[in-house]
């Protein structure tokens, strides 16, 4: 969890990188940005951090040798992190190595904002960190303003929407040597973006238990949702039933455990043989292990438990919301209709 309430941002620079590819250039700045608007100070607080209050992911830099300080942006992070005179030097090699990485014909242009913040806090902690914002995109906004006839209508084009950051990165002061904590935002979701996380700022995911929970439940539900059409003739309702006991499990329990997850939840040998052998693939093939216990994080729970569907569509007619136990609902076809039907118990209607 990062809050900024205590947070000030001690430095701030603004630099411009193009698309490498297309012979776009890069823009940099000659010297830090003072800010002495305080409304201005609070709009780019609100415009920079918001995006981040409700994320858990913490990642980490590292490097395919295993070095660190072969990882550009750890570098820089730490140069300025032991010497603060030198952060808009820093900001400025920054903004080189985006622009060198930035070689996908669909990576948009803008402007990098580079900025140094001091009692920023994450996970309880207040600590000096190193904001990097990039805006690609950008809107046009109507303005109304009275004249002597009543009011005049104009249009202010090119304008940054502060509610809509682009992609961040927040590097916090701390675990140094883990290749310290880094939280990342994203909202372009496509494939050219991965140049923001792998080519970019090249962070690995952090292995805690938010993380255990919530690629745990996050392969078992794509392993109900394919791999099980594929090896087991499954109903619908089957299929929903043992999604609904996997979040059954995960809200009740503390503790992940693998044998009994696979016992409680899959309960037969063939399955949990199966889940087992699609988990190990998972792991080899993403090089991400994946524990057989660990503590069950509630966040990652919450996060997931909304991306679990428990709707079984009937054509464009219907559609019912299973939460409880598959028994409660019977599958059968009536000739005469020749159509499909459900029965479905219930007590009382609400």
């Amino acid at each position: 969890m990062i809050t900024y309430v205590e947070a000030t941002f001690d430095q701030l620079s603004i630099h411009y990188t193009g698309n490498k590819l297309q012979d776009e250039m890069y823009r940099l700045s000659d010297k830090p940005l003072p800010i002495a608007d305080a409304t201005l100070a609070q709009m780019l607080m609100q415009y920079f951090l918001t995006p981040f209050e409700k994320l858990h992911e913490v990642y980490r830099f590292h490097h395919p040798s295993g070095n660190l300080g072969l990882n550009e942006l750890f570098h820089f992070a730490t140069a300025v992190f032991n010497d603060a005179s030198t952060f808009h030097e820093n900001s400025m090699q920054i903004a080189k190595q985006l622009y060198d990485v930035s070689s996908h014909p669909k990576i948009k242009p803008g402007e990098l904002y580079v900025v140094y913040f001091d009692n920023l806090q994450i996970e309880g902690e207040l600590h000096q960190a190193i904001g990097i914002f990039k805006s690609e995109t950008k809107e046009s906004y109507l303005k109304v303003q009275p004249d002597e006839d009543g009011f005049n209508l104009n249009y202010e084009e090119q304008a940054i929407n502060i509610k809509k950051l682009d992609k961040g990165c927040l590097i916090f002061n701390t675990e140094k040597e883990e290749g310290y904590k880094v939280s990342i935002v994203d909202q372009t979701n496509s494939s050219e973006a991965a140049y923001w996380i792998d080519d970019f700022l090249k962070l690995a995911i952090r292995n805690d238990s938010y993380n255990q929970t919530n690629t745990t439940l996050s392969l078992y539900k794509k392993f109900i949702t394919t791999q099980v059409d594929e090896e087991f003739n499954v109903s619908k309702t089957d299929k929903i039933d043992l999604l609904n006991r996997s979040i059954k499990y995960f809200k009740e329990k503390d503790q992940f455990d693998m044998d009994e997850f696979s016992n409680e939840v899959i309960g037969y040998a063939e399955g949990i043989e199966s889940f087992n052998k699609y988990k190990k693939n998972y792991e080899e093939e993403f090089d991400t292990p994946i524990n057989n216990n660990f503590a069950i994080n509630d966040a990652a729970v919450k996060k997931q438990a909304r991306a679990y569907k428990s709707i079984l569509k009937l054509d464009k007619n219907f559609h019912i919301y299973i939460h409880g136990s598959k028994d409660l609902i019977e599958k059968g076809f009536d000739e005469e209709k020749n159509m499909n039907f459900y029965k479905v118990y219930f007590k009382n209607e609400e």
